[in-house]
């Protein structure tokens, strides 16, 4: 595939993304009273969490489109630098909500891993303060990107392993699924973290992982949201 094809693919993908994923924010936004009233706590987390997400993700993907249109991401560094920031911002409070969400669909307590998920998330919003990152750059320094996405790795199979371990013991399909789609996220950019910088294409793996995080938004509406209006 040539390079312009891949450019192609990724500016209709990112926009097809972006309509989805706001489509379905608005969609949960606009049927809150389909849901219960015992859910209605974890359906408002659920909500913040995806609108975090999609706000994020139209600064990351959505810069990039802009970028693209003004002549390519070489050409327009900041603005995709830019836009890694605050999506790393937004995802990183998206994973904190995820174990608030987990905590009341479980009815668990925190305990001391919970708090240790939250903890790393809070270290990650500290350590991408520090101007190593080089945010105004297209490719980060790799030993920062390591560091500060460690923190969002271990946020994210830490929430996975909540969620798969109580969903077993519950029997709860759709949280089930919820784990296992973040799992296929997590197996799709542990590449990009890794050897992006020196295969390029591998960054071709954001697409499944990104349709995984459409994934836990769809099971979780399907969960949450009844087809008629709750009593």
């Amino acid at each position: 595939m040539s390079e312009q094809m891949l450019i192609w693919v990724e500016v209709i993908f990112n926009i097809s993304y972006l309509a989805v994923v706001w489509g379905m924010v608005a969609w949960m936004a606009s049927h809150k009273e389909r849901v219960s009233a015992e859910n209605r706590g974890l359906a408002q987390r659920v909500l913040w969490a995806f609108a975090l997400l999609a706000l994020g993700d139209s600064g990351h993907v959505g810069f990039r489109v802009v970028a693209y249109a003004l002549g390519g991401l070489k050409a327009n560094p900041a603005l995709v630098g830019a836009g890694a920031l605050f999506t790393a911002y937004t995802v990183t409070v998206f994973y904190m909500l995820m174990v608030d969400v987990w905590r009341l669909r479980f009815k668990k307590s925190l305990g001391w891993f919970g708090w240790t998920l939250l903890a790393a998330g809070a270290i990650r919003l500290i350590v991408m303060l520090f101007p190593q990152n080089e945010w105004q750059q297209i490719s980060a320094p790799y030993a920062w990107s390591l560091l500060r996405n460690s923190f969002l790795v271990l946020q994210g199979l830490g929430v996975m392993v909540l969620i798969l371990r109580d969903a077993a013991r519950t029997n709860d399909s759709a949280f089930r699924w919820i784990g296992i789609m973040i799992a296929i996220s997590y197996a799709c950019y542990a590449p990009v973290i890794l050897w992006v910088q020196w295969v390029p294409i591998l960054g071709m793996l954001m697409i499944p992982k990104t349709c995984a995080y459409l994934g836990v938004a769809w099971f979780a509406l399907r969960a949450l949201y009844p087809a008629k209006k709750a009593a």
